[in-house]
Formats: C-alpha cells, structure tokens, sequence
C-alpha cells in the first residue's frame, strides 16, 4: 500500500516543552490525531512504574507520570515499547501504529532501530532518522505532526515559536506503508 506523506518534526530538550509545543498546535486547531510523541521513559527503583491501556487512555506513573499523563489524554494511541540500542520508549499518537506496522511487517532497514525503521516507512529520510534517534537516546522528545503539505508547514510556522531546539518538514510523493 502506498501513502502520500508530510511530515513536521520537532525535538525538544525537555518533556514540559514538548507538551507546550503540543499545546500550541492545539490552540492553533492541528489535529491532535495527527499528532505523535517519542520519548524515553527514566525510572529508577525508587519510583513504582506502570502501564495500562484502557479505551485511548493510557495511565503511567513514575518519574514522568504526569508528563505522559497529560500526553495520553491528547494524543490518539499509546504504548511503551523497549527497543534495543533506545532502551525502554514511549509512543503517543500514529507512530504508535507505524511502528507496528513495521514490526509486523519485519520492515528492515540497514542500521536503524524498530522505531527509525517506523519513520523511515513513512518517508523520513534515514539521514534524519538517525538523528532523532540519537537525539532520543540523549533524553530529548521528538515531536511528529503529518498531514498535507499545508498542515505540516503550518504546523512548523507554530513550532517555531516554541523552543524545540530543530524542526524539519519532510516532504515526500509516496512512501509503502
């Protein structure tokens, strides 16, 4: 099956920009269902930590609990996944659905882990790919808004105006997925 995509991708330093981020997309009236959420999930023994699905509600407690708390309730779709070479990685929102698909469909591509594999099938480049990557294992959040080549240009006209510390629009004419 092939897929036009458009993709807006922002990293942000901490959880509490990226929620604002969010935010922001959301007063500006972004569809929060084309909205998705990549983090690594810091825990230590100290914390109890748990997850459950119940409907599109994910609840989460731990360090960040609030944070992803919050996210869940915005976002459509949820998990924790443990990836090797990111460690333990929650997801809210259609790469939750992406990353499925690639692991279902045993998607490889050269080098990259489960979730860069995720977002190489839907048209980021492998270039960038990476560099989310490691901008996840270095703690840091990374924002994917996708829809029409309007919808994510727009999208980074907002972000912009936030304090992610990069943003980048991928455009792309078909992509499997």
């Amino acid at each position: 099956m092939t897929a036009k995509t458009n993709a807006m991708v922002a990293v942000y330093n901490t959880h509490t920009e990226a929620e604002d981020g969010i935010r922001e997309l959301q007063k500006a009236g972004f569809a929060m269902k084309k909205l998705s959420i990549v983090g690594k999930d810091y825990h230590s023994e100290e914390h109890v930590v748990g997850y459950y699905n119940t409907g599109d509600r994910m609840m989460h407690w731990g360090k960040l609990g609030a944070f992803w708390g919050g996210i869940w309730g915005l976002l459509f779709g949820s998990a924790f996944f443990m990836i090797p070479g990111l460690g333990p990685i929650l997801i809210a929102g259609p790469l939750v659905a992406w990353l499925v698909g690639a692991l279902e469909g045993a998607v490889v591509v050269g080098g990259l882990s489960a979730l860069g594999a995720a977002l190489y099938s839907i048209g980021i480049p492998k270039d960038s790919v990476v560099r989310y990557e490691t901008a996840i294992k270095g703690g840091k959040y990374v924002l994917v808004a996708h829809g029409t080549a309007d919808e994510v240009s727009n999208a980074k006209k907002i972000i912009e105006n936030t304090k992610a510390i990069e943003s980048e629009v991928h455009h792309t004419e078909t992509v499997n997925v």
